[in-house]
């Protein structure tokens, strides 16, 4: 399974994104099924229509009830690692949704991820050392 950020998604639905056709290619020629977190879902949608407006909203929500992706459902019991990771990351700073793809990696026992933050994925890490792989970017 392959992680995907909100910015992956961003760039997909938008060919004025800069990560646009790199997107299209990395998930043209992948073979592994996505996951996300309800963070990312949540923020992704918020975006994708004040910036690209409802159709693209509409296509993204297409593609959830199609089965393009599935979603790590988080937890009560993830607070305390949220709230810890937040504390850590403070001076990039973390989000929710960043915070949860963290607990995610950590959930998978890999970190390999589609982003397009470029600064934070680069400096988080998973089970406190282990760097994220960003597919789209390292390809």
């Amino acid at each position: 399974m392959v992680i995907v950020d909100t910015g992956f998604w961003l760039a997909l639905a938008n060919n004025r994104d800069r990560f646009h056709d790199k997107a299209i290619n990395v998930l043209e020629n992948l073979s592994e099924s996505l996951i996300t977190t309800w963070p990312v879902l949540t923020e992704t949608c918020h975006l994708l229509l004040n910036q690209l407006g409802h159709p693209a909203l509409e296509n993204f929500l297409h593609m959830f009830s199609q089965g393009a992706f599935s979603t790590f459902p988080l937890t009560d019991e993830h607070a305390s690692r949220i709230e810890k990771l937040i504390k850590k990351y403070k001076d990039l700073p973390m989000d929710l949704a960043d915070a949860s793809l963290v607990i995610l990696a950590e959930e998978l026992g890999q970190g390999r991820i589609l982003s397009t933050d470029l600064r934070d994925f680069h400096t988080y890490r998973w089970k406190q050392h282990k760097p994220f792989k960003n597919l789209l970017i390292e390809n």
